[in-house]
């Protein structure tokens, strides 16, 4: 049993999903990227990661689990000592809250070692953005462990980035942007900004499909590098692009302006893939089902006459479809009404929410819709899609109560169990 004290504390942290897509880095030693970008940052309900952060003298070591596995050469990782290291240096007196005495004094968290524990609750690697999530927890649950105090407003996201770039995005909640920097030698500038919070646009929501629970063939690290060295698609985008699309659907978003903002985000994560697929070798991310998902998306929205559904998709072939609580409904009816539930599938609902899910099966489908979408090729064949989630717009990380904690306080060892 360790001899001295264990200090702990747990946070949750959402994943975010790019409506302007980050691809490229523009240093590879402080993970910056070559155009800014900004995504929506998902309630955490059903996806999030939960971390659970412990210091004390008694560890010999630093140690990480994830998703109740250890890590082995976590303590020398690149990213997790970016962030294990760059947290520290921030940090303060730790100061118990009933009684207001310090408890841990700034100078002596250095003389402690850090054990981790993490887990997700959707898929690692998927292309759902399960490592802004993992680091943004991470991150959060060490300032809140060190008691840590930015030295200018973003630092924190600056350090979240050097684990994983899109995590900067997850420390905040709502629509969020990460201004690329480089005006900074050191790239400090380099960080999250959050355009508007969850509360502005509460009429948001997304639907998730879950084409493949597998991990990636190319991961982001590996294809971004490829793309950055082989496509002039890339380069362009990066210098004529983004800019004017950025400030385009962050007024979209202030005005609540749908109709831009679905169109903004589909021709961006076209562009991206469009991007992966001029890279050499090319980098397929999407498979045909996530390209019948397209092609459903536009037959809806033009039997419909407007924009109420947008899709985009990261590095992997799993949808994201933006739209509004007003068409949720029928925007979920009709994916399940072409991208039904496997026979046979486990006892998990295959519709996260279940409340929703029983008003998406009553909905009655407009004929001339189901016609529309069957004019593009799509038969509706079960088990397509691995499952589906309903949420919203949420906010960034929360603190949560020693009930949650995922390491065992008496020990200091990962508690977790999948």
């Amino acid at each position: 049993m360790p001899s001295e004290p264990i200090y702990m504390e747990t946070v949750s942290a959402p994943t975010n999903i790019a409506c302007v897509k980050y691809w490229g880095k523009a240093s590879v030693e402080h993970n910056t990227p070559i155009n800014s970008s900004v995504s929506v940052t998902l309630d955490q309900s059903d996806l999030r990661a939960v971390t659970t952060a412990s210091a004390s003298k008694s560890f010999p070591t630093d140690r990480l689990w994830l998703n109740g596995t250890e890590e082995d050469g976590a303590a020398t990782s690149k990213r997790f000592r970016a962030c294990v290291d760059g947290v520290r240096r921030l940090a303060t007196d730790r100061i118990d809250p009933d009684t207001g005495a310090v408890v841990v004094k700034a100078e002596d968290w250095t003389t402690m070692n850090v054990h981790v524990a993490s887990y997700n609750t959707f898929p690692t690697a998927a292309g759902l953005a399960s490592s802004a999530a993992g680091y943004a927890a991470l991150v959060a649950a060490l300032a809140k462990l060190f008691n840590a105090k930015e030295s200018y407003p973003g630092e924190l996201t600056a350090i979240a980035r050097q684990g994983s770039g899109s995590a900067c995005r997850s420390l905040y909640g709502g629509f969020v942007a990460w201004r690329k920097g480089g005006a900074k030698e050191d790239w400090s500038d380099s960080i999250a900004e959050q355009v508007a919070p969850e509360t502005h646009w509460p009429e948001i929501r997304a639907i998730i499909l879950v084409v493949s629970d597998a991990k990636k063939d190319t991961s982001s690290t590996a294809g971004m590098s490829t793309s950055v060295q082989t496509s002039k698609l890339l380069s362009y985008r990066a210098s004529d692009v983004v800019a004017p699309r950025m400030v385009a659907i962050e007024r979209a978003w202030h005005n609540k302006d749908f109709e831009t903002f679905g169109r903004i985000t589909m021709a961006d994560s076209n562009q991206f893939h469009a991007t992966c697929l001029d890279t050499y070798p090319p980098i397929f991310y999407m498979n045909d089902v996530s390209r019948s998902i397209i092609r459903a998306v536009h037959a809806y929205n033009e039997w419909a006459g407007e924009v109420r559904a947008a899709y985009t998709f990261d590095a992997g072939p799993n949808a994201v479809l933006y739209t509004l609580d007003a068409y949720a409904v029928e925007v979920c009816a009709l994916m399940l009404k072409f991208y039904p539930a496997a026979v046979g599938s486990d006892d998990s609902p295959y519709i996260s929410n279940v409340e929703f899910a029983k008003e998406v099966k009553s909905y009655k489908l407009d004929d001339a819709l189901i016609a529309a979408v069957e004019a593009t090729g799509r038969v509706p064949t079960a088990g397509d899609v691995k499952k589906m989630y309903y949420t919203r717009a949420g906010p960034g990380p929360q603190t949560l109560g020693k009930e949650d904690a995922i390491i065992d306080p008496e020990t200091g060892l990962n508690t977790y169990r999948p």
